[in-house]
């Protein structure tokens, strides 16, 4: 599990007008809900939630300690402004830590199969997994060695070797990656007089 910690404090008003004067401050607006009964709204420092957003994935769980309170949590939503891409409002969906949640968990494959080498080429038709496990055995990412895939060849996700504290819950037939050759270039047409 992560270890990053975001400091927050609650807000009282809401509506945009205090929103865009949380943004002045150099603040940004937010909200925690899921195991909690009644959402909270927050506010969060810029550029302490930027210098993290950089690394942070669908999986990755943070803890944002609102005025002392610790909350764990995943950013279940970031909605930046279209023209400049700053950040306009965080939506943080919190978490037991002693229950089994589901997550998405990206697959960043590596390595240079050996069916490229030889004139094939790779297809990672699935960059993410469902998977159910606590919160302190989920990964951030799952990685997937496809140096030793030859032509012809595919990884499934039945083949992911995540241990026994985690069940996947995608389909097991879905293809990780595979590595086939492409339609040889046809013969060029004889010249008809």
């Amino acid at each position: 599990m992560a270890n990053i910690v975001l400091s927050a404090q609650t807000r009282v008003k809401t509506g945009s007008g205090e929103s865009r004067r949380i943004r002045r401050a150099g603040r940004i607006p937010a909200i925690i809900y899921g195991k909690s009964e009644k959402p909270v709204t927050i506010d969060i420092g810029a550029g302490e939630f930027l210098t993290h957003v950089k690394n942070l994935t669908r999986s990755t769980i943070l803890t944002v300690d609102v005025n002392g309170s610790p909350y764990n949590v995943f950013v279940k939503e970031v909605q930046r402004n279209i023209v400049t891409g700053a950040v306009y409002h965080v939506d943080f969906y919190e978490i037991a830590i002693d229950v089994p949640i589901r997550a998405k968990v990206r697959i960043r494959t590596k390595g240079n199969p050996i069916g490229v080498r030889d004139g094939g080429v790779l297809e990672l038709p699935t960059h993410e997994v469902e998977v159910e496990c606590l919160a302190e055995d989920l990964p951030p990412r799952i990685e997937v060695d496809i140096i030793n895939l030859k032509a012809n060849q595919s990884i499934h996700v039945r083949d992911l070797n995540l241990g026994e504290r985690i069940r996947v819950v995608s389909g097991s037939d879905q293809v990780v990656a595979l590595v086939k050759f492409t339609k040889g270039e046809s013969a060029t047409p004889t010249e008809t007089k």
